[in-house]
C-alpha cells in the first residue's frame, strides 16, 4: 500500500513512470509527484502552484494545526518554546495566512475599496494615505482603483471589487458619472457604500463632503470686499453636485453684494488639464473688462494664472483668482494661489470612521451626509494692491 509523502492519503495514487530507477508515484489529492524514499535517499517531490499551508507547518513540527494557529495568534495557551519553533518553519516554509480562504469561512474580507476618478491632483492622492492608515490600525486592507474620469472604468471597477468581496466601498464620481444604478448591486448585498468629495444627492449612500457652497460664497465674497466688482467662474461638470455647489455659493455671493450675474462670464470644463487650459483662454479672450475669477478647484486656476501671465496681465493687481482645494501647488505658484482648503484628513478619517462601523454593525444608521467646513487660505492672487 503506497500513501502520499504530503497528504498521506492512499486512495488516489497512481505510479508516474520510472526515474533513475526508481518508481515515481502521482497523488490526485495533492497534485504532488513523489518517489518512496530509500537508504540514503532524498525525496523528491514537485506540486503545481502549492503554497505552504498550517498543514504543512504542523507535520514538519509533529503538532497539531490548532497549536500552529494558536501560535500564530499569540495566544498565551502556546509556551514561548513552541512558538518560536512555529514562527521559524514559518519562515523556513514562506508560509502566508490564506486570506481568500479565512473570508470565506468568517464571510468578511476585511479589506476596503476606494475608487477615485484621478491621482494626479494633490486631494484625492491625500485622501488614500490617510483612509489607508485609518482602515490599516483596523485591521483592514486596502484595494485602490481609479476611474480616469470615465464611467465605464468606474463600473468595471466596482464589478470587480464586489467579485473581490471587499466589505464596503469608498467612491468619488468620475465626471461622466450620471446615474448610481451601478452600486445597486453594493445595495442588495448589503454591502455599504459612501460617496465623497464628489456626490450626488440619492437616497441610500451617505455622503461626506466639503461644504462647497459655504466655501465658494466665501471666496467670492473675498474678492468683493478686496475690490472687485466684475467677477467670473470656471466651474466643473455641471452633473456633478460639487460643480452646483460652487456655482450657486459664486452667484449667491454675487446676489448679496448687489453685483450682477451674467452668464456670459460662465464657462464650464471637464477636469482635464487640457479642458482648463481652453476656459482659461475662453474667458481672457472673450470677456473685456473681467477683473476676477472664482475657479471650482486649483487646478483650473493655476492654468488661469499661467495663461495671464503669457498675456502680460498681473495676477493680483490686473486679474483677482481664486481656487478651491488648497492643491499643494497653489502655495508655490508665482503669485501665490488664493483658495478654499477643504480638511481633508478629517474627510478621510471620518469615511473610515463611518464605513468601519457599518461593517460591524449593519443596523448602524449612518448619516445622510455629513457636511466639512472649509477655510479660505488668502495669498497673492487676489490681492489688489
Amino acid at each position: 500500500m503506497i500513501r502520499c509523502i504530503k497528504c498521506n492519503q492512499v486512495s488516489g495514487i497512481a505510479k508516474a513512470g520510472l526515474v533513475r530507477k526508481k518508481q515515481r508515484y502521482y497523488c490526485k489529492h495533492c497534485n504532488c509527484h513523489f518517489t518512496l524514499p530509500g537508504s540514503g535517499e532524498s525525496v523528491h517531490t514537485t506540486s503545481s502552484r502549492h503554497h505552504a499551508t498550517l498543514l504543512d507547518v504542523a507535520r514538519q513540527l509533529k503538532i497539531s494545526k490548532s497549536t500552529v494557529s494558536r501560535a500564530l495568534r499569540n495566544s498565551k495557551e502556546i509556551n514561548l518554546e513552541t512558538r518560536d519553533a512555529v514562527l521559524k518553519m514559518v519562515q523556513q516554509l514562506n508560509y502566508v495566512p490564506n486570506y481568500f480562504a479565512s473570508s470565506l469561512v468568517k464571510r468578511k474580507s476585511y479589506s476596503i475599496g476606494i475608487v477615485v476618478p484621478e491621482l494626479i491632483t494633490n486631494f484625492f492622492s491625500q485622501f488614500i494615505i490617510i483612509a489607508q492608515k485609518a482602515a490599516s490600525l483596523a485591521g483592514y486592507e486596502v484595494v485602490i482603483c481609479h476611474s480616469n474620469e470615465s464611467y465605464s472604468n468606474e463600473r468595471d471597477v466596482l464589478k470587480r471589487l464586489f467579485a473581490y468581496r471587499v466589505d464596503g466601498i469608498l467612491l468619488s464620481l468620475s465626471s461622466e458619472t450620471t446615474s448610481l444604478e451601478h452600486l445597486r448591486v453594493f445595495q442588495d448585498a448589503g454591502v455599504p457604500v459612501i460617496l465623497f468629495n464628489r456626490v450626488k444627492n440619492k437616497a441610500g449612500f451617505p455622503k461626506v463632503l466639503a461644504n462647497d457652497y459655504e466655501g465658494a460664497f466665501a471666496g467670492v465674497e473675498h474678492l468683493i470686499k478686496n475690490g472687485y466688482r466684475q467677477i467670473g467662474h470656471i466651474g466643473g461638470p455641471q452633473n456633478l453636485q460639487i460643480s452646483k455647489n460652487r456655482f450657486r455659493g459664486y452667484r449667491d455671493a454675487l446676489a448679496k453684494h448687489g453685483l450682477e450675474y451674467n452668464a456670459d462670464r460662465v464657462v464650464y470644463y471637464d477636469l482635464t488639464p487640457q479642458g482648463a487650459q481652453e476656459c482659461a483662454q475662453g474667458l481672457l479672450e472673450k470677456f473685456v473688462g473681467l477683473d476676477a475669477v472664482f475657479a471650482v478647484n486649483d487646478p483650473a486656476a493655476i492654468h488661469l494664472i499661467m495663461e495671464a501671465k503669457k498675456r502680460g496681465l498681473r495676477v493680483g493687481p490686473d486679474l483677482g483668482i481664486v481656487g478651491f482645494s488648497n492643491d499643494s501647488r497653489s502655495a508655490v505658484i508665482e503669485p501665490s494661489l488664493t483658495t478654499l482648503e477643504q480638511p481633508i484628513e478629517e474627510m478621510a478619517e471620518t469615511c473610515i470612521h463611518l464605513l468601519l462601523n457599518k461593517i460591524n454593525d449593519p443596523q448602524f444608521s449612518m448619516p445622510a451626509s455629513t457636511v466639512l467646513k472649509t477655510t479660505l487660505i488668502e495669498r497673492l492672487s487676489s490681492q489688489r494692491e
